[in-house]
């Protein structure tokens, strides 16, 4: 399909590079042109240049076009867990909580609150997610079925899943559809033995892939690993060589100078989450400190049962309110560089390159941003308006590879909202939670 998108304002990550008016025009799941207006005026004056057949043009009325923000890290599935655990801490919500729940699950269970999650993601504007959750074959059925692109990573731990069943996993999903990959990992240190950790590594080692896990969420989490082995979780995975090719930790709040060294000598990446972090009272990452490290930071939800909200316009917003309250100052990370986070970095983490930046020939993971809004005026800075007034409410338009799947408030799914939400409401009732 051919798409014009014209008079818009352009803002494709580049480093270096403004904001600037012009078109984007795509050929089925890539962008084939994207230019300034002026060079665009220039080129269209020859008059022997070959038209094309548009599908569809858009005018984009001056509103902003960039990448879609990447969802770090997320548990779809658990949108049947939205707020029915709320105030309390980490420790007795999963054991008192969420692991009861769960063992009621069927893979069948999941598979429209995944679906329900996918509506909120693209709302929000998020257009590639990092999804780890039991059951991975009903997420990877969802997000294929409505079309959004999703990197599946192991939730291996001492309860479910196996290291056979992982390794088969990571070859069948990485060849399943061009909107789903997988990578290697596991829940987290203190839900994982260390003979189940030593067989991580040596799959690790023999595909030479990256791992990520829960890591330093908790100061209990730290404290027991320390018991259990005289080091943190960090220094702990790095001696069993499971990051080796590197990868990297979900939340990371409580953090060492010897854990941070970790992670810049293998290049591992941080993956923040503050929401899901303040609501459990867990702590706040030093994001100014891997920012001043150079180690790579991306941004998560979490789940919607710690969270309650996938919202990356909310988790982008924390970022920088938290990281200048914990360092006591209002400079602790700039709002670009927070974009940077949600976009570029995101699709470091996820091992998506050609979902970084707007530019010929990446993949159409596109969306406009309503600029027309009073939460978006006056326009003194786009990107700081994102970050710090931007909201759910300026999404306007959610593209993921060439296919528009939400515009103007409408889902282009291949079914109706309201049968989702059906769907997922008579599952609640059958669990009886």
């Amino acid at each position: 399909m051919n798409i014009r998108l014209y008079n818009a304002r352009i803002l494709t990550m580049e480093k270096d590079r403004d904001i600037f008016f012009g078109e984007i025009w795509i050929k089925n799941d890539k962008i084939a042109f994207i230019e300034q207006q002026s060079q665009i005026d220039m080129h269209m004056s020859v008059p022997d240049l070959p038209r094309i057949n548009w599908d569809v043009q858009i005018d984009c009325e001056g509103n902003l076009l960039m990448p879609g923000f990447k969802n770090c890290h997320t548990h779809s599935g658990m949108t049947f867990l939205r707020s029915y655990a709320d105030d309390m801490p980490l420790a007795k919500w999963l054991n008192e909580k969420v692991f009861p729940a769960e063992a009621k699950l069927t893979p069948y269970d999941i598979y429209p609150f995944v679906k329900l999650a996918i509506l909120e993601y693209l709302t929000a504007g998020i257009t590639s997610i990092f999804d780890m959750y039991i059951a991975t074959e009903a997420t990877a059925k969802a997000c294929m079925d409505m079309g959004m692109r999703c990197v599946l990573v192991s939730g291996l731990n001492n309860f479910t899943s196996s290291i056979e069943k992982l390794e088969q996993e990571y070859l069948d999903y990485n060849r399943r559809s061009p909107l789903l990959t997988y990578q290697m990992g596991c829940h987290a240190e203190y839900t994982c033995s260390k003979e189940l950790l030593q067989k991580l590594s040596e799959l690790v080692h023999r595909y030479e892939v990256s791992v990520y896990l829960h890591l330093a969420e908790t100061q209990q989490e730290v404290k027991e690993c320390r018991e259990r082995y005289g080091m943190t979780p960090a220094a702990f995975l790095d001696s069993l060589g499971l990051f080796d090719f590197g990868g990297g930790g979900y939340h990371c709040v409580h953090m060492t100078d010897e854990d941070m060294e970790v992670f810049e000598r293998r290049g591992l990446s941080v993956i923040t989450n503050p929401a899901s972090n303040a609501k459990l009272a867990s702590g706040m990452a030093p994001v100014a400190e891997y920012v001043k490290r150079k180690i790579p930071v991306a941004i998560g939800t979490d789940g919607p049962a710690s969270n309650n909200c996938l919202d990356m316009f909310r988790e982008m917003f924390l970022v920088a309110g938290l990281s200048n309250l914990r360092e006591m100052d209002a400079t602790s990370v700039d709002a670009m560089e927070i974009l940077r986070m949600a976009t570029v970095n995101g699709s470091k983490v996820m091992n998506l390159p050609d979902t970084d930046i707007l530019a010929k020939g990446k993949k159409a993971d596109i969306i406009m941003i309503d600029l027309h809004q009073p939460n978006m005026q006056p326009i003194h800075n786009i990107a700081k308006n994102i970050v710090y007034s931007g909201s759910k409410s300026n999404i306007k338009m959610t593209m993921i590879n060439g296919k528009i799947l939400y515009k103007d408030g409408q889902f282009n799914i291949g079914e109706k909202p309201e049968d989702i939400y059906k769907a997922c409401q008579e599952t609640l009732e059958k669990l009886d939670l």
